[in-house]
């Protein structure tokens, strides 16, 4: 089988934050991975070319493709910040409810400014898609 095209790399997550065009959203990028660090206790590390990932775990699916992925991480797209969370993190409405303004996808939350939305509830949705993607991949 062929190896995941998005794997961990070398490259600089500040020159990475440095290189994002815009001024609020280079800023909005480097609070955010400040705020995953803290919440997790995990160092950005850059997964491809455009996604900063925090920690990893091994995956495997029933057809037998395995992998290692981020637990949570993000990339600074054209039109908002993508968050990478787990599928069961975003399936808690009662949070997203209080998260404000942002769109989600399979396993993504997607925002235009963090002032758009709640920190404190950021956090939450980041530490529980880590326990969660732990418990699951050990």
């Amino acid at each position: 089988m062929p190896a995941n095209k998005t794997q961990p790399t070398a490259a600089s997550v500040d020159d990475y934050l440095a290189a994002i065009a815009d001024d609020g959203r280079r800023a909005d990028c480097r609070a955010l991975s400040a705020l995953i660090t803290k919440a997790t206790g995990l160092p950005a590390e850059m997964w491809g070319t455009a996604i900063v990932g925090f920690g990893r775990y091994r995956y495997r699916y029933d057809s037998g493709r395995e992998g290692d992925a981020c637990l949570v991480g993000f990339a600074s797209r054209k039109a908002d910040i993508t968050v990478y969370l787990s599928k069961e993190a975003l399936a808690q409405p009662e949070r997203l409810a209080r998260l404000g303004r942002h769109k989600t996808g399979s396993g993504c939350l997607y925002v235009k400014r963090l002032a758009d939305v709640d920190l404190a509830v950021l956090t939450d949705l980041v530490t529980a898609a880590v326990a969660e993607q732990r418990a699951r991949h050990g």
